[in-house]
């Protein structure tokens, strides 16, 4: 019999930080008096996604802002409006669809900065939260709604919309369903579970969910954030405020540990590079910076990058 063994710590190196001029420190947000009272954050960065062109462009969720990150690490907002972006996927065409907490799914021009909505609610109701979004090959959209759902809730939805926008509405049960992404060969949905400390696999049977279960669950308290897949079907996790981002085989085995270069810090999401996809980099929202880690394994290509 073949036992588990422990996974490989692995320790990233920072790539990106927000500077000072671009910390709003001392700005008023509803989401910080929501989510973080008392916290001077001057950015929460989640949703990090690369353009063909190696930008990385991340969410600043309090604040409503885009920023852009380029090839040599150098910071600027490239979008800024009212609401809540909480996810971020990059359309093969070159525009940011955003799932926005508040809003629903929105749309921005990485060029001129506009944002302008795209599916607001489902059917005249509103979305209860959206959090994080990932791309089928076919341009379909697959994106979790969240909001404040939890064990005590379990009615947090996952949805899909295709690209002429029509929508369904594939799981209604989940207890905080965060991060999601895709099997390889896209046959199965994985979607991280925070208030049940577990990611789920979802198998698509003509598109529909069907005998879906617990992939694994993690240690300790407060469960994973976002999701990515690299080309072995080995799923990355981000385990927020554990400060660890696992990387576990497609049999459920924790294959790499991935910790900040100082330990702690909140790994929320994380993105495998474009080009150099053996790199994967780790959004630390409390500091407000960008990590990266070089891994074993490639990620897979994305839509954006097909």
């Amino acid at each position: 019999m073949r036992f588990f063994t422990p996974p490989v710590e692995l320790v990233a190196e920072v790539y990106a930080t927000i500077p000072d001029s671009l910390r709003e420190t001392d700005s008023p947000s509803t989401w910080i008096d929501a989510n973080h009272p008392g916290s001077r954050l001057g950015c929460f960065l989640e949703g990090p996604a690369f353009d063909r062109e190696g930008n990385l462009y991340m969410v600043d969720i309090p604040f409503g802002r885009i920023f852009r990150v380029d090839r040599r690490g150098t910071v600027e907002v490239a979008a800024r409006y009212d609401g809540w972006p909480n996810g971020l996927a990059i359309h093969r065409d070159g525009h940011l669809v955003i799932a926005d907490y508040r809003l629903g799914l929105m749309t921005c021009d990485p060029g001129s900065g506009r944002v302008e909505p795209w599916i607001t609610h489902a059917r005249s109701e509103g979305f209860k939260g959206l959090n994080d979004l990932v791309f089928a090959r076919n341009g379909d959209l697959y994106f979790t709604d969240q909001g404040q759902t939890g064990v005590q809730d379990p009615t947090g939805r996952v949805w899909r919309a295709s690209p002429a926008g029509r929508l369904e509405c594939l799981i209604t049960n989940g207890p905080s369903p965060n991060g999601i992404a895709l099997s390889p060969d896209e046959s199965a949905l994985y979607v991280a579970m925070t208030r049940a400390n577990c990611m789920w696999h979802l198998p698509l049977r003509e598109g529909v969910p069907s005998k879906g279960g617990v992939f694994a669950a993690l240690p300790g308290m407060h469960g994973p954030d976002g999701l990515a897949m690299d080309e072995a079907g080995n799923l990355a996790v981000g385990h927020a405020r554990v400060g660890i981002v696992w990387i576990i085989s497609p049999m459920g085995e924790m294959l790499w540990a991935i910790r900040a270069p100082e330990g702690g810090g909140r790994l929320t999401n994380i993105a495998y590079g474009w080009p150099d996809r053996d790199h994967l980099y780790i959004t630390d929202s409390y500091r407000g910076r960008v990590l990266r880690c070089k891994v074993p394994v490639p990620g897979l290509t994305l839509y954006s990058h097909q």
